[in-house]
């Protein structure tokens, strides 16, 4: 690699502007700027799910940084590990599952009732 700087360009030099590449052959514009947009373009939709388990994982965080933001909580998080029995390390993964089930659930019928609002319209 050379180090050396590069010399300006004069200001009298004429610089070409890059031919489009979406441009037709034959020199006509494709699209002109007072095209209006057909009737039938939809709207963008809302991303439900990922508004949905935002909400979700921002609410996990939030609980964990708060349970997590004192030492007598840590102290009593550290106590509630300790006394885990399996029949409730089992009943809270149900719990859990259940939950995300829950949450897939209410996502897919968010989804359901936007598509059938888009088809009504």
């Amino acid at each position: 690699m050379n180090a050396e700087p590069t010399t300006p360009l004069p200001d009298s030099a004429e610089t070409l502007p890059l031919p489009d590449a979406s441009a037709p052959a034959d020199g006509t514009t494709a699209f002109s700027a007072d095209a209006e947009l057909p009737a039938s373009a939809p709207l963008p939709r809302t991303r439900w799910a990922a508004i949905v388990w935002g909400v979700c994982f921002a609410g996990i965080a939030w609980a964990g940084i708060w349970m997590l933001g004192s030492a007598d909580r840590r102290d009593g998080v550290a106590d509630a590990f300790a006394s885990l029995t399996p029949g409730t390390i089992t009943a809270l993964v149900l719990l859990t599952i259940g939950v995300l089930v829950l949450i897939t659930g209410l996502v897919g019928l968010i989804r359901h009732a936007q598509r059938r609002l888009t088809t009504r319209v």
